[in-house]
This record gives structure tokens, sequence and C-alpha cells, in this order.
């Protein structure tokens, strides 16, 4: 549906109404170094049976940034 890559899965929950909520990480623009790739976040939810019921941006950054968590 984005037309990018997939990349790396980094959640898995089961959401209300049978759903699943799937994030991925996808390369969304190549840089050189690689350490300035952007990274986009996906979320995606899919029905049951797999569907694709709906898709967000959940945010961006560069691959050298990293997650300095909440505590």
């Amino acid at each position: 549906m984005t037309g990018l890559q997939s990349g790396t899965v980094t959640g898995l929950d089961r959401g209300g109404d049978d759903r699943w909520v799937v994030t991925v990480e996808v390369v969304e623009l190549e840089r050189i170094p690689n350490t300035m790739d952007v990274m986009g976040t996906f979320e995606v939810t899919l029905s049951e049976d797999g569907e694709l019921v709906g898709l967000r941006r959940r945010g961006r950054r560069r691959r050298s940034q990293t997650d300095q968590g909440t505590g």
C-alpha cells in the first residue's frame, strides 16, 4: 500500500473487535551513510482473517537516532 518494502516488525498486539495491530519499521528514504536513512514507523491493523483494515504512520526518525525510552 505504501510502496515501501517491509522492514522490521517491532510490535504485535491483539486489538479490539477481533483485530491485530502490527507495528512495522521501514526505510522511507535511503541516505549515504546509511545511519542517515529516514525510518518510518507504521501501525497496520488487520482483521481476524488477515485483511488490511487500517494503516497509520506513527513517526519518522533517522536510523542513527535511538529510542530513549520513557522510564
